[in-house]
């Protein structure tokens, strides 16, 4: 509620001494009667946080952006550490730029980037490989049988013999397309990772391991060698060092707020002052998510401005208020105490939906989005002290300039004129019949247009490569040279098949294993597949002299079981070592939501059909199989979040108006907000993914401030006898304005988003841009249109009139 709407019910005391210390709540006089103390412990806990903020690591994890534990993820988990190779990986492609891989330089240049990542902490060495691992072996058929070894020889020297021995194992281990590009002018050196550290059980530095990428392989670049990393490590360390540019726009959306409420304020103190009190708020909450053991990671990066922004939107309205108090004759201790009472408790309704409205992010199964809904649900527990109580008490000694306080108040008892006039006017016109139902039916027109546009949204990348980072970038230039050079693509999706142990490779397991791979490779999107069956195929040939007639699935135990052993040493990341584990590799063109949608629906429809008591199809591992997986919980709780979300709302407003009407014209511009957002969302191009989901919780969350500010007011007046224009007319004029200052701030502090070179960062800032000018454009237009036919009174029948709005006057007032 404004500080304005009960200003002149209160005394105007000049001299603190002749206040009654002793008025107001038990709250107010343990805090206003103890100004110091509180002041005390204030300097003393911001000291500690911010001792504590300097230790808060800047880090992300594999594990955390993946929802642990829905059951295809669970299947993962239990298979991970027979198929290491199946993960989080790396890719390093090394081009030889002028020629091919046959060349001594490039093989050296090669071995020694090999050595140099083998020896990086996070690396899982058993499985790594490329053309200097010796686990990337040749095999070959012969009279008398199979002769393999690493591909690289053993005494290579680069001299042409050595050379021709090489070109000879690459193309006896079939490694073309996969190892070794199309083109032969580069190869490439897959590299599993470990979560965590076995010795010291210490989480993987993935900005520290991305520097280290940096500065010690990409540093290989050159003239003639060119190196392009992809992966999920590369990905988040190339995030992190993007957080440091967002930490400018940051710095500039600081700048940009601190000007607003200046503009509007016209005092430097009390803008400073509550500027840097929303500072303090971000500071204590990055203190207190070091002592809780969390980090900051790409994903959460929103967490800090979302609480300076709400903090900054709640104190304009303390400092608006005691700024009128002031203007008014007011000392600056009783009006700081007078702004306390008349809105800790609108200000406390107002921060617990926002805490609510987070919180409902813990439904969603994925622990990154889980620990966001925590901390920001922290971060605004935060503001209930620094904001509600803080603010009030440091104005009670800094006050405000007088000249800016004089000024609030007739700015507040004038008429406005011009351009504010008349959208004033306009707005008050809408608790008209006529133009109530124009904009409301205005209103329904716009949510039938983005419904119908919405129909197209979809889950997941809409783009190849890494959506979150831009087109150009250095990630996704090494991407698109990856995926144009190789036959078998980075994205794979895994299939895992679960056999008792030793019975893998048994006959009715291969055929059905064999069945899913021809099935999948039917399907628009799929390159290949690779599975064990394939090797087995391969295996009995060669036991045969290499007879393309036994290149079958042989019923004869023996001759798969030999097979089997040969295929497990060739290609060891695809054969469990107790056949219990076996994997089916899906190559894909893309990572795109509908190419892993048919996917995912192929996989589970022959599941359903082929499983049996000794053989089970699993989904999914690999970096596309996570992938999909984490669509269809996105998915699955985009709609579960927005019933919980809404449903605490729409408690939340009840419980505050005690009126089903008013809630309704709380929580509908919301809706409409909501609904052209993902409108929005659809032309920008922009898919619903992890970064996705907290941004609709946080306009609904933000938002619904402007419905409590507004309505508040309102409601109040009406049921002291105001009609609908006259208590419309005044909650514009107290807070209104505010309103409209709090929605232009926060909106202009998240623009800046836009040129960040985070693409998830960008979009993020449109949306929030669109949805809290939105919020406060919609909730400015459509609550005295809905109320004209939700909230009338009495009075709007013909009861009496009340004082004109301009003269400032409340309700109770001028009954008095």
């Amino acid at each position: 509620m404004s500080s304005s709407h009960q200003a002149i019910e209160l005394p105007v005391i000049t001299d603190p001494a002749k206040f009654d210390t002793r008025s107001g709540s038990w709250l107010e006089r343990v805090i206003f009667n103890h100004r110091p103390l509180m002041l005390v412990i204030c300097a003393v806990v911001t000291l500690f946080l911010g001792w504590q903020a300097t230790k808060l690591p800047v880090n992300a994890s594999f594990e955390k952006m993946i929802p642990s534990s829905h059951p295809y993820i669970k299947n993962y988990f239990a298979s991970r550490q027979s198929l290491r190779g199946m993960g989080n990986a790396i890719r390093i492609s090394v081009e030889n730029t002028r020629g091919d891989i046959y060349d001594r330089e490039y093989l050296l240049a090669l071995q020694k980037i090999n050595d140099k990542v083998y020896l990086m902490p996070g690396v899982d060495r058993a499985w790594m490989r490329g053309l200097w691992t010796t686990s990337l072996r040749w095999t070959e058929i012969t009279e008398e049988g199979y002769r393999g070894g690493p591909v690289m020889p053993d005494r290579w020297d680069g001299s042409p013999e050595s050379m021709r021995q090489l070109q000879t194992n690459i193309a006896r281990a079939g490694i073309i397309g996969n190892f070794v590009a199309d083109n032969l002018k580069s190869t490439m050196i897959v590299v599993p990772l470990v979560e965590k550290n076995p010795e010291t059980g210490e989480q993987l530095d993935y900005a520290e391991f991305s520097r280290r990428l940096e500065s010690e392989v990409r540093s290989f670049d050159g003239p003639h060698v060119k190196v392009h990393i992809v992966g999920f490590a590369k990905l988040v360390g190339d995030l992190i060092d993007g957080l440091y540019d967002v930490m400018k726009y940051f710095a500039l959306s600081v700048l940009i707020a601190a000007a607003c409420v200046y503009t509007y304020t016209r005092c430097l103190r009390s803008t400073l002052l509550l500027v840097g009190s929303a500072m303090l708020g971000v500071v204590w909450l990055l203190g207190l998510l070091h002592l809780l053991g969390y980090v900051l990671d790409p994903y959460s990066i929103l967490v800090p401005f979302l609480i300076f922004a709400i903090g900054l939107s709640h104190g304009a309205q303390k400092m608006n208020g005691i700024m009128q108090d002031v203007g008014r004759g007011t000392h600056k201790y009783v009006a700081a105490r007078y702004t306390f009472r008349r809105l800790f408790l609108a200000g406390l309704t107002a921060l617990l939906t926002n805490i609510v409205g987070f919180a409902v992010l813990v439904i969603i199964d994925i622990p990154a989005i889980r620990d966001m809904a925590i901390t920001t649900s922290v971060g605004v527990t935060v503001l209930i002290f620094t904001k509600l109580v803080l603010i009030p008490v440091l104005l009670s000694y800094t006050g405000v300039n007088a000249a800016a306080a004089r000024r609030s108040v007739r700015m507040e008892q004038a008429v406005p004129s011009g351009l504010a006039g008349m959208v004033r006017r306009g707005l008050i016109a809408l608790c008209q019949r006529r133009y109530a139902t124009v904009a409301i039916l205005g209103a329904v027109a716009l949510a039938a247009v983005a419904m119908v546009v919405r129909r197209d949204i979809q889950i997941g990348d809409l783009n190849p490569g890494a959506p979150e980072l831009r087109a150009d970038s250095r990630y996704n230039r090494d991407n698109a040279f990856i995926t144009a050079n190789y036959a078998l693509s980075t994205d794979q999706f895994v299939v895992v098949i679960k056999t008792p142990p030793t019975e893998c490779f048994g006959y009715d397991n291969l055929v059905e294993s064999d069945r899913l791979g021809a099935a999948l490779r039917q399907l628009d999107g799929v390159q290949t597949t690779l599975s064990l069956a394939d090797g087995i195929r391969r295996g009995t040939s060669g036991l045969f002299e290499g007879n393309p007639k036994w290149q079958a699935l042989s019923r004869n135990t023996t001759n798969r079981s030999q097979a089997f052993a040969i295929f497990q040493g060739d290609r060891p990341e695809l054969a469990d070592r107790t056949c219990a584990y076996t994997p089916l590799v899906a190559y894909l063109k893309d990572h795109k939501a509908a190419t892993l949608t048919r996917v995912v629906d192929a996989v589970e429809q022959f599941a359903a059909q082929h499983n049996g008591p000794r053989r089970e199809f699993q989904l999914a591992a690999g970096n596309a199989g996570i992938e999909a997986v984490t669509n269809i919980v996105v998915k699955k709780s985009f709609w579960t979040m927005h019933f919980v979300l809404y449903g605490a709302v729409i408690l939340l407003c009840f419980v505050t108006f005690r009126s089903w009407r008013a809630t309704v014209v709380a929580v509908i511009p919301l809706m409409l907000t909501s609904v052209m957002c993902e409108a929005l969302m659809v032309w920008l191009n922009i898919g619903i993914k992890v970064a996705v989901l907290p941004v609709i919780a946080v306009g609904v969350g933000v938002g619904v401030d402007y419905a409590l500010y507004l309505l508040s007011v309102q409601l109040s007046l009406q049921r002291q006898g105001a009609t609908l224009a006259e208590a419309y007319a005044r909650s514009l004029d107290f807070t209104g304005k505010i309103v409209g200052l709090v929605g232009v701030t926060m909106a202009a502090g998240v623009i800046t988003w836009v040129w960040s070179p985070i693409k998830f960062q960008a979009d993020m800032g449109i949306l929030l841009t669109f949805m809290f000018l939105w919020n406060m454009i919609g909730a400015l237009i459509l609550i005295p249109a809905l109320s004209r036919f939700l909230l009338c009174t009495r009075a709007d029948k013909g009861g009496k009139p009340v004082a004109h709005a301009a003269a400032g006057l409340p309700v109770a007032a001028a009954k008095r």
